[in-house]
């Protein structure tokens, strides 16, 4: 899988995970934390340190090796100002992955989302080889909802119950996208 570094508005790059992002990733999700938890699972206290965060690149390494996920960050100036990560990537028949991401508080509203989405969108449907990624907002988040519809996705129904987010298991909307339609790779 081949998948390089893109530039996005602002000076912001996207680019993947690397171990080195430990400290760093750790920084910018310890300085958004309030800004992110009404939106996110409940994380550990080890989630907000350097190792928890080394720990979870390792992790997220491996399965980028075994091509079920790819993990980037959106840095800029030194900084990471948010995640993108297209997980559970299943080939084949089904050519299909799921796709998280934020953006730091104090970068809201630049168009990075929408930038990173629709660059993860093109690597997806180029390098990954998938026909389709599919997305989930809760059903407040509208602002999430506006960048996944201005990249093309599609409202597919809601899912009741679907993710245990701030404490509590919360609806959500859902959203894919059809990237092509030709025969999957073999």
């Amino acid at each position: 899988m081949e998948i390089g570094t893109e530039e996005l508005p602002g000076g912001v790059t996207l680019r993947l995970t690397a171990p080195s992002d430990a400290a760093a990733l750790c920084e910018a999700y310890v300085e958004n934390r309030d800004f992110l938890a009404p939106w996110e699972p409940r994380r550990p206290e080890s989630f907000f340190t350097v190792e928890g965060q080394a720990e979870r690149i390792d992790a997220r390494m491996r399965e980028f090796a075994e091509g079920r996920l790819v993990p980037w960050v959106l840095a800029s100036g030194g900084r990471i100002v948010g995640t993108i990560t297209l997980t559970g990537i299943t080939l084949g028949p089904f050519c299909s992955a799921y796709l998280g991401y934020w953006v730091a508080a104090d970068h809201q509203r630049r168009g990075l989302a929408t930038a990173a989405v629709q660059q993860v969108c093109r690597i997806a449907r180029d390098s990954v080889g998938l026909h389709r990624i599919e997305a989930t907002t809760l059903l407040d988040n509208t602002g999430s909802q506006r960048v996944l519809e201005k990249c093309g996705f599609e409202p597919i129904g809601t899912a009741p119950r679907y993710l245990h987010v701030d404490g509590q298991w919360r609806d959500h909307r859902m959203f894919q996208r059809i990237l092509h339609d030709e025969h999957p790779r073999l």
